[in-house]
């Protein structure tokens, strides 16, 4: 019993040194568990983040050609134009009633349909709101609001390129 009473004695000197029981000490390690928790979150996310990245492949990303060969000069009739690829974007390839080749932005520049040349007009036109280009690819009536881009054209040993200017 003696031991008993010294136990408690310790306890009760214990308690008088500011020692917590552990109904007060519950409050604290909840404290301390949410606050860990809250912590590790970001420091799990840094650690699998990285992870993530590597098994997800990269988006595909087109590499767009500096030059494309759009044909050999019979391929297209004068005072007539095509349509070609250059990467994704389409362009108008524009064989002139005077000999000459002009290449633009097949993209309309008003909502962004696709333009064609008309023949008869001598001119490009977009079919989606009467848009009218002129040889030069500046906007002469319609909706559209802006010219379309040019793109350079050469020609070497029979073939036709076209290319992107520099500044577009």
């Amino acid at each position: 019993m003696k031991t008993k009473n010294n136990k408690s004695s310790g306890n009760a000197h214990l308690a008088d040194m500011g020692v917590l029981s552990q109904k007060e000490k519950k409050p604290r390690r909840w404290f301390l568990n949410i606050l860990m928790s809250v912590g590790g979150i970001p420091l799990l996310g840094s650690v699998l983040y990285p992870i993530i990245r590597y098994l997800i492949p990269p988006k595909n990303t087109e590499a767009v050609p500096n030059t494309v060969e759009a044909g050999t000069i019979g391929d297209l009739k004068q005072n007539s134009g095509k349509i070609i690829r250059y990467g994704r974007k389409p362009v108008i390839l524009i064989h002139l009633p005077d000999g000459g080749y002009r290449a633009f932005s097949a993209i309309c520049t008003h909502l962004g349909c696709i333009v064609q040349y008309r023949q008869d007009f001598e001119h490009i036109w977009c079919a989606c709101h009467n848009g009218h280009y002129d040889l030069y690819g500046k906007n002469i009536s319609g909706p559209p609001p802006r010219p379309l881009a040019p793109y350079k054209v050469n020609i070497k040993d029979g073939k036709i390129f076209v290319a992107k200017y520099m500044n577009s």
